[in-house]
């Protein structure tokens, strides 16, 4: 397994940040795999998988590269810089644009585990990967970068609740299960690759979430910035683009349907004013209507307040999507 030493500062003073290359990389990864881990996962690749298929057949150079960038058990670090935070995505694809052509070919080496192939022996591919990695931005995130963001920060709001509930042990344990844990004595196994621990103490340390289900990987500026990058919550991924029936939207208006329609398992009112993107008051006045209503019930959870749906509620849903 591969895990991190750190001291209790450098632990401290880690964060979560929202990062648009992470959420484009890990697309392209969904892409490569060409398999979802949910419905939104397959309707989302029926809509980009034949595009992205055709762009690589005409292009075998780009093609040969993802294949070996990508790696059976490790990623082309220079494909994955390690995110900064609060950076768009143009900033973050230049620095991807900008590695040295020698490092990247040496990267390649480490995720191909074998001699590089003639195709790939040449200086452009720090370009190629900018400009497959904007194409994959372009057509198929940015679209939905605004939803896609505000189920990003929904996650990290739940995350960074979790560290004052829980502590860090339970959060790290929580973010990849069977990936990422505390292992103790100050060590955070950040995989299951077998390869040397490394000494972050005094780095900065970043958590990214992506909304693919089935993506995560680590990056790194040595001695200065470590990143894990994870899935997001899977019910947050998974339902927060889901269309409000018209019936149930009709009565009880789009806004608050919407909420009810979030309530598959406990938000918390930040929680849904990040999915939603409607203010706090209005997520809190939809709330009280649908309680006083029977359709949601409220409850404590260590410090956090979660709403779900009750029976009543979980009635009218599946009427409003009955034909």
């Amino acid at each position: 397994m591969g895990w991190w030493q750190l001291d209790a500062d450098t632990l401290a003073r880690s964060r979560f940040v929202v990062s648009p290359l992470a959420e484009t990389f890990a697309c392209l990864k969904l892409l490569h795999a060409g398999a979802g881990a949910h419905p939104g996962e397959q309707e989302w690749l029926r809509a980009h998988l034949p595009g992205y298929r055709a762009l690589l057949a005409a292009d075998p150079v780009t093609a040969r590269l993802v294949r070996v960038g990508l790696g059976r058990e490790w990623i082309a670090d220079f494909l994955t810089p390690a995110p900064r935070g609060g950076e768009d995505f143009a900033t973050e694809v230049g620095r991807v644009r900008a590695v040295d052509p020698a490092a990247a070919r040496a990267h390649l080496l480490v995720s191909l585990a074998g001699p590089l192939p003639a195709v790939l022996d040449r200086d452009d591919l720090p370009e190629r990967a900018a400009a497959l990695l904007e194409w994959v931005w372009r057509e198929t995130v940015r679209p939905s970068w605004e939803r896609r963001r505000r189920v990003l920060e929904a996650d990290v709001t739940a995350r960074t609740a979790r560290v004052s509930r829980d502590g860090w042990a339970g959060v790290l344990d929580s973010l990849r299960p069977g990936g990422t844990r505390w292992l103790g004595d100050s060590r955070f196994q950040v995989n299951l690759h077998e390869y040397p621990p490394r000494e972050i103490s005094g780095a900065e340390l970043l958590f990214v979430p992506v909304t693919s289900q089935r993506h995560g990987w680590v990056a790194w500026e040595d001695g200065k910035r470590y990143a894990v990058v994870y899935p997001c919550s899977g019910v947050l991924a998974g339902h927060a683009d889901r269309p409000v029936p018209a019936s149930l939207g009709a009565l009880l208006g789009s806004a608050r349907a919407g909420v009810l329609l979030l309530l598959d398992s406990p938000l918390t009112t930040t929680q849904l004013t990040a999915l939603t993107g409607q203010a706090l008051g209005s997520v809190g006045r939809h709330l009280k209507v649908l309680r006083d209503a029977g359709l949601v019930r409220r409850w404590r959870s260590g410090r956090s307040v979660l709403y779900g749906r009750t029976a009543a509620g979980e009635v009218l849903l599946k009427a409003a999507n009955t034909p």
